[in-house]
């Protein structure tokens, strides 16, 4: 290596000069790293940011959707089919115009949650009455506070709109007689696609299989954040997703 040797200078001189050049490039090589580690991370962050609007714009399946789709929906085990309430609304509509004498009624024992009315319940076997219970558990307040609930059911006969009290509001029933409980129900939902690529929302105890398959259990994730991972784990578009989930925050597991 050569060094410059400024003759006017003695040799403290000349050491004092090297130094003092010596901390100017190395506050440049300073500068030039932050520089260059700051476009990395501004890279990084377009790179994210495109993944997530690729992930918006994935095509979204264009079918003609069969009457149950517009609820809340899914097979049992054993193939028989549960509908419940995306909204009160909805809840009425359930029970007004789809439930019929044989089904069962379903809700978790809180204020605020999904009717779920699994078709042919009378004729059901345990499990499947258990899968519509955590379906309805999964689909209340009971999600928001991240804790299991109880959940009954009843037949239809003991379901009315009129209480002691009076006419019972939009959502709301009155119920008679005794109701079969479904103690201690855990929180829990898988998420994937069917066979025809579907996005599909089954309870967790659910033994029907599921492509890209993820378990759902109440968490920190907010409900937007995890509807994209979700998306992107599942392969469908993020409104799809969205459509899908109870209220409340996630935590997502493989399966």
């Amino acid at each position: 290596m050569k060094v410059r040797y400024d003759i006017r200078k003695n040799a403290y001189g000349n050491a004092a000069a090297y130094f003092e050049l010596a901390k100017k490039l190395r506050g440049k090589a300073e500068g030039m790293k932050k520089a260059i580690e700051k476009t990395h991370e501004e890279i990084a962050a377009q790179a994210g940011k495109a993944g997530a609007e690729k992930e918006k714009l994935l095509p979204r399946v264009k079918r003609e959707k069969k009457a149950h789709e517009k609820f809340r929906h899914f097979f049992t085990s054993s193939g028989l089919l549960a509908i419940g309430g995306r909204d009160a609304k909805q809840n009425d509509a359930i029970v007004a115009r789809h439930m019929e004498e044989g089904d069962l009624f379903f809700h978790a024992d809180i204020q605020g949650g999904s009717v779920v009315v699994l078709k042919g319940g009378e004729k059901a076997d345990v499990d499947d009455g258990r899968e519509a219970a955590q379906f309805a558990a999964c689909y209340s307040n009971a999600w928001k506070s991240a804790a299991a609930v109880d959940a009954y059911c009843v037949k239809p006969a003991q379901i009315s709109k009129h209480s002691s009290g009076g006419y019972v509001g939009q959502g709301g029933y009155a119920i008679e007689g005794e109701r079969l409980w479904f103690r201690g129900t855990k929180l829990e939902l898988a998420i994937g696609k069917n066979g025809e690529g579907i996005v599909c929302v089954q309870p967790a105890i659910c033994k029907r299989k599921l492509e890209n398959a993820l378990l759902l259990v109440p968490g920190n994730i907010e409900k937007g954040k995890a509807a994209v991972q979700i998306a992107k784990d599942v392969g469908v578009h993020v409104d799809e997703i969205l459509q899908a989930l109870p209220a409340g925050n996630f935590q997502i597991r493989k399966l």
